[in-house]
């Protein structure tokens, strides 16, 4: 590509409760926080994309965030949009960025995005139901979000002969990064068996509680720039290799196959745009609102063949010191799953392992990320590769 697009700066706030501050709010959080890491000066950003708030959260969505960042920051961006496909949205928004970049439409596209999880009550539950369900066929029955992501576990399962017991190597060995992360919601807990997820109490079968993400708030900022302006801020980038993207139904009833097939699509796609296989990739960070996603997404992407995801876990392979490490950050099981935003955190660490920057957690020779990051009930689908040099 022209301009060798690349992520030249990141900044995640840590993931927590936020109770003095609306979703708008945090993204202003997010901004001064980014501004103060790294030398960039809001007038050198002509480019902003951010996502609606208030999706899933009380009083509606905001569809002019993008404007409100770029009046913080006090520019006139040349390209600037608010997007929306659920966790899918920020790999999406880099791709968006990078193809901007690419045709000189813009310099330096701030990608940003902050969110709120709704508290589960009467209102709130009723209302994220409806979102995620079908209105005939799925949401008269009860239907909620564990519930339809148990069913697409379930299937797996059945289909790989998988057990309980690697979902679980899931849940242990991204413990163990969270453990090395400063701002991991759960690196206080400590360290858990596969016994400790097994022992928790069941949410929706397959799904015990530690099976689960945590549900938190936060925000973070991906600055995509041309390759000379990312090497004079970050020194080492992490250059966008490519992209692909798949998507579905929104209802799960209204689908061929239950289970996701999404990354398989996206992934191949992101490959053929890259011009790697995936013996290539050093690192990867695959979106886990779940334990079984992580389990499905390595077969999909190819990185391990069908049914072997869950030895690849419990071998230590994903884990430090692993073969092929996975969600190094501690995945929203462990860091922490903060709304709509949550598909940013995968882009930050991905970015930051290509960067040399993870600090305690840092992958030796990781050349090559993918980001894989999913929207809605396993509907939206988007594949990012980042690499410590530009394509070519």
């Amino acid at each position: 590509m022209r301009n060798d697009p690349a992520i030249a700066a990141v900044t995640e706030i840590p993931p927590g409760r936020y109770p003095d501050f609306d979703e708008l709010g945090l993204h202003m959080r997010v901004l001064d926080e980014f501004l103060g890491q790294w030398q960039v000066r809001p007038s050198e950003i002509d480019g902003v994309l951010a996502a609606p708030t208030g999706v899933l959260t009380a009083g509606g969505a905001d569809i002019s965030v993008h404007e409100k960042v770029a009046d913080e920051l006090g520019v006139n961006p040349r390209y600037a949009q608010s997007m929306y496909a659920g966790g899918a949205t920020y790999a999406l928004m880099v791709a968006r960025a990078a193809a901007a970049i690419a045709a000189g439409e813009a310099d330096a596209v701030l990608c940003i995005s902050a969110g709120k999880f709704p508290k589960v009550g009467a209102s709130s539950g009723e209302k994220i139901a409806r979102f995620a369900s079908h209105p005939e066929f799925e949401f008269p029955y009860g239907v909620y979000i564990p519930v339809l992501y148990a069913m697409a576990a379930t299937r797996y399962l059945a289909e790989t002969g998988s057990t309980h017991d690697d979902l679980a190597a899931v849940s242990v060995s991204q413990r163990e990064w969270a453990l090395r992360h400063p701002d991991a919601f759960m690196r206080s807990k400590g360290a858990i068996t596969i016994a400790d997820v097994a022992a928790s109490r069941m949410v929706a079968s397959p799904f015990h509680l530690l099976d689960c993400s945590v549900p938190l708030e936060g925000g973070a900022a991906v600055l995509v720039t041309g390759g000379g302006t990312a090497r004079r801020i970050a020194g080492r980038p992490a250059y966008y290799l490519g992209h692909g993207e798949a998507h579905f139904q929104a209802a799960v009833s209204q689908r061929a196959r239950f289970d996701t097939g999404g990354a398989e699509v996206s992934s191949a796609r992101a490959y053929q745009a890259a011009g790697i296989t995936p013996s290539e990739i050093d690192v990867a960070q695959l979106y886990d609102s779940f334990s079984s996603n992580p389990l499905m997404y390595l077969e999909e992407c190819g990185l391990v063949g069908r049914g072997k995801a869950g030895e690849h876990y419990r071998s230590g392979a994903a884990s430090p010191g692993g073969s092929l490490p996975v969600n190094t950050y501690g995945g929203l099981m462990s860091f922490g799953h903060t709304g709509d935003a949550s598909g940013m955190s995968m882009i930050v660490e991905g970015a930051l392992q290509v960067m040399g920057r993870a600090g305690e957690r840092q992958v030796p020779r990781s050349a090559t990320a993918l980001v894989h990051t999913h929207g809605g009930m396993l509907s939206e689908h988007a594949t990012l590769l980042l690499g410590d040099r530009a394509e070519g």
